[in-house]
């Protein structure tokens, strides 16, 4: 009986300096796999801002996880959803990509909306340092009439001001304001 005791005990003792390892093991490969969505999360927002046809009037995002990538957002062009998909599909890393792009519907009356709306925003004061980027930090997103801001500004009173243009253009049915802000207001 006392040599089965001394098997068990053994046993255990075994395990008990097995299971530490394999929990540093575990945390080294949880630490491996946050390191490839960081790089990878980086390469897929630099191919996106690289499609040639995205501009002010789309929003594209996504989520990483693991080797998947979804992708979300708006476009006005079927060759952007398309483009999106293929470029970050080329990337070390990638094993599938989910794409969730809505393509908006073609409208004069929503073309003409965006115009004034980019209009109205970059010409202000305040909100003209933004058109000034390749692809400006805010993004027009009209369907149906409805405008969306998208992106990100740099303080509360530019995403205020923001709003106030949008909905200051006449046709525009709603504005829903998503603007984050990088600086939000002591409080």
């Amino acid at each position: 009986m006392r040599k089965g005791f001394q098997l068990v005990f053994a046993a255990v003792l075994g395990i008990g300096m097995i299971a530490p390892a394999f929990a540093s093991s575990t945390a080294d490969v949880s630490t491996d796999n946050a390191r490839l969505e960081q790089r990878v999360s980086g390469e897929v927002h630099h191919a996106l801002a690289m499609i040639p046809q995205y501009s002010v009037f789309d929003d594209l995002s996504y989520s990483v996880d693991g080797g998947t990538v979804t992708l979300y957002g708006q476009v006005r062009n079927a060759v952007i959803k398309d483009e999106a998909a293929s470029s970050v599909k080329r990337l070390e890393g990638v094993e599938q990509v989910n794409n969730q792009i809505e393509i908006l519907p073609a409208s004069f009356n929503d073309d003409h909306i965006r115009l004034q709306v980019a209009r109205a925003l970059f010409r202000d004061p305040r909100l003209s340092s933004y058109a000034i980027q390749p692809v400006p930090p805010i993004h027009i997103i009209v369907k149906n009439g409805h405008v969306n801001l998208e992106g990100v500004v740099r303080t509360d009173a530019d995403k205020n001001d923001a709003f106030i243009r949008a909905n200051g253009v006449p046709g525009v049915f709603s504005v829903n304001n998503n603007l984050q802000v990088e600086k939000p207001a002591k409080g």
